[in-house]
């Protein structure tokens, strides 16, 4: 799994660095946005669904800031 550090970056960065790590990436690759914006829990899984990607769900990086993962494809 791919790891996107987005901490710090306001909205919508977080979901733009997300677009970006899953350009060219083939359907099953996993990544994981890190993130400490409050609007990054609802825009990951909306960009989900707008793209066809699936959320997987959220947990917490070892730090404690909130991760977001997503499985590339339906």
């Amino acid at each position: 799994m791919t790891e996107i550090d987005c901490r710090g970056l306001p909205c919508p960065a977080p979901v733009l660095a997300l677009a970006k790590a899953a350009r060219d990436r083939p359907d099953g690759t996993e990544l994981a946005v890190v993130a400490d914006d409050p609007a990054a829990r609802v825009d990951v899984p909306a960009w989900c669904r707008m793209r066809g990607h699936r959320f997987l769900g959220e947990d917490s990086a070892p730090d404690g800031v909130p991760r977001y993962r997503v499985a590339l494809g339906a």
